[in-house]
């Protein structure tokens, strides 16, 4: 199974992750700076809280760098809620600061009437051909875990992997090559997410022994 670097910046609950993904089988280090990451099969990028903050962090610790070597080299690269809002240019919720701008586009605030933070339990329809989708239309294993106010919007569409609905539809998964980003969280989302991830893994490429 892969080596996974899991980012850590203090602001994720790393436990669930990497207790999710060592369920699954890989080998999972947490790592706090990007020479911890370089040689490492797939890189995941957590998170929770405050897009500025947690760019402020990242860059403090040098994690933009161990996001963007991986992008470079083409090692798979997954974020994680507010992970997946860190890969774009910038957010509605930090005016001013940059995010890691591996994906065009911005986040904003959710257009809706309805309660925000969406907390709960969402229905993810997946773009064909997406490696992260569950196969056939089981709406049990295409149901996921949210808790944001804030959602991705890519300048190209075709970047969207995946939506999901509260009041609005919005951008549920994003990516293109080897990254991509959920903003859910798998790690909570029950057989689910177990599924997600496992398939995430099994598309990380090992190099041979």
């Amino acid at each position: 199974m892969p080596r996974v670097a899991v980012l850590d910046y203090e602001m994720s609950n790393l436990r669930s992750a990497t207790k999710a993904l060592e369920r699954l089988g890989a080998d999972v280090r947490v790592v706090c700076e990007p020479e911890a990451a370089r040689d490492a099969d797939a890189v995941l990028l957590p998170g929770v809280g405050h897009f500025g903050e947690a760019m402020r962090r990242i860059r403090a610790q040098r994690l933009d760098a161990a996001v963007r070597e991986a992008v470079e080299r083409g090692v798979p690269v997954l974020g994680i809620c507010l992970g997946l809002q860190l890969l774009f240019d910038e957010s509605e919720e930090s005016p001013g600061a940059r995010g890691l701008g591996v994906l065009p586009g911005a986040v904003r605030r959710l257009r809706t009437e309805r309660k925000l933070p969406h907390i709960g339990w969402s229905r993810v329809a997946w773009s064909p051909g997406t490696a992260l989708a569950p196969e056939g239309d089981d709406d049990a294993a295409a149901t996921y875990y949210f808790v944001h106010t804030f959602g991705c919007e890519p300048e190209d569409p075709g970047l969207v992997l995946g939506r999901a609905e509260h009041g609005v539809p919005f951008c549920a998964a994003a990516g293109r090559g080897a990254v991509a980003g959920v903003q859910f969280h798998p790690e909570k989302s029950s057989a689910a997410g177990l599924g997600l991830l496992g398939r995430w893994l099994a598309s990380v490429p090992v190099p041979a022994a």
